[in-house]
């Protein structure tokens, strides 16, 4: 086989990272399973439990800087397999916690930090350093990894929990990850294609010595103040706040009340979420491969526009068959703001400074999140309905298909590089 034919170390680096991606996302979602055999052992309240989870929120989005500016310096192969151990380690402590605070440090720490270290930050970080073409087929496959997670592992330890129990489903999924996945990331994952003397997939010219890629990486780097000099990178905040207010804050947590009080069943509603799912990993592959084909900015509006009216018409769902209807749309744009969103930033601000921005856009992605939540619930509370909220998500839809118009993809971190010169003999 000719080097021309053989299978580009990119695609291998990603599809280890999308494994972990896969992983780190769907124990991070398995908690909810654990909650009612929590409150039979202990007589725990929802509530108590809950701040767990809020906690593991909040960690999760509050860990996206960090957790990029340490991609960036370290490389993102010692993040991933540090978040590894702490997500494997937490998962395992959470099978032996014997008081409420156990939980909270177990699961609202460890296991958030871990899942934060395996999210769409280093996944960001790997596609901009190993892709110069396909970056958004390459962030569409990670991101699909992420919407597969949930499919995958949240059955699983579903059926862990019915067979063996709570403690033994937690046990064994955090070794399942240690001992199946680590080695994966150990073996496959890798900072630079410099490392592996190749040039990033689709790049031209000369490949470099890790010496003059050090150089290069510092020359090229664009800090958050820096960054946020630029209008598009408020713009990207901005819009992927949207896209967590209306997402997770508003439909993942309040669309299962929303269908069981407008009288459908419980079977049809979990439906829904399945149909939902699984249309996130095709419309998230396939907004990659839009985005490589047309452009970012134009798909990144029509998919808050689209997401603005299913909104509307989540409101006039009148049988289970338009429900999954609704769930196959709002599915097919639940993730696929993510690819345009990403390869913006990498291609506005390098790729070297992609995974610190992008910590601090998925930051705002997750106060969107919350804020979306909380709002929800207060409404319904003054209300008896979420009519208002999701009215308000739809018309903050439409406002953010506007602001992606507004971006202007111009590089800011192409600045000419020092070349070594060779001291004279």
């Amino acid at each position: 086989m000719t080097s021309s034919r053989r299978l580009h170390p990119a695609w291998i680096v990603l599809g280890a990272v999308t494994l972990c991606m896969l992983a780190g996302s769907g124990l991070r979602s398995v908690f909810g399973v654990y909650i009612k055999p929590m409150e039979a052992e202990f007589g725990w309240g929802r509530g108590a439990l809950s701040g767990a989870a809020a906690l593991s929120l909040l960690l999760l989005g509050a860990a996206g800087p960090l957790v990029g500016r340490l991609a960036d310096r370290w490389g993102p192969r010692r993040v991933i397999l540090v978040s590894l151990l702490l997500l494997g380690g937490g998962s395992i402590g959470a099978s032996y916690v014997q008081q409420l605070w156990h939980v909270y440090v177990a699961t609202g720490l460890f296991m958030a930090l871990g899942a934060g270290g395996v999210a769409m930050t280093t996944g960001t970080t790997v596609t901009a350093r190993w892709f110069e073409a396909r970056r958004g087929v390459a962030m569409g496959i990670a991101a699909g990894g992420m919407s597969a997670g949930q499919l995958v592992v949240v059955p699983l330890a579903t059926a862990l929990t019915l067979w063996l129990g709570w403690r033994a489903s937690f046990l064994w999924l955090g070794v399942g990850l240690l001992v199946l996945v680590l080695p994966v990331a150990l073996w496959l994952v890798r900072n630079e294609p410099a490392e592996r003397g190749v040039r990033p997939y689709g790049a031209t010219g000369p490949v470099r010595t890790a010496a003059q890629e050090a150089v290069h990486q510092e020359a090229q780097r664009v800090g958050v103040l820096e960054a946020m000099r630029v209008p598009s990178f408020w713009l990207l905040m901005a819009t992927f706040f949207v896209c967590g207010y209306t997402s997770n804050g508003m439909v993942l947590t309040h669309f299962m009340p929303h269908a069981l009080e407008h009288d459908f069943s419980e079977l049809q509603a979990s439906t829904a979420l399945g149909v939902m799912g699984a249309m996130n990993v095709l419309g998230t592959i396939g907004s990659g491969w839009i985005c490589d084909r047309f452009g970012r900015r134009g798909p990144l509006a029509f998919y808050y526009f689209v997401r603005g009216l299913s909104l509307l018409f989540l409101l006039y769902v009148w049988n289970a068959p338009s429900l999954h209807l609704w769930a196959a749309v709002f599915g097919l744009n639940y993730i696929s703001t993510v690819p345009p969103t990403t390869t913006l930033t990498a291609n506005i601000f390098g790729r070297y400074s992609v995974g610190e921005l992008s910590g601090w856009i998925f930051f705002s992605h997750q106060v969107g999140a919350a804020l979306g939540a909380a709002l929800a619930g207060w409404i319904y509370e003054l209300t008896g309905a979420y009519t208002i909220a999701f009215v308000s998500a739809a018309f903050m839809g439409i406002v953010a298909a506007g602001l992606a118009l507004a971006i202007r993809e111009e590089p800011i971190g192409s600045r000419p590089v020092p070349v070594p010169v060779p001291a004279a003999s």
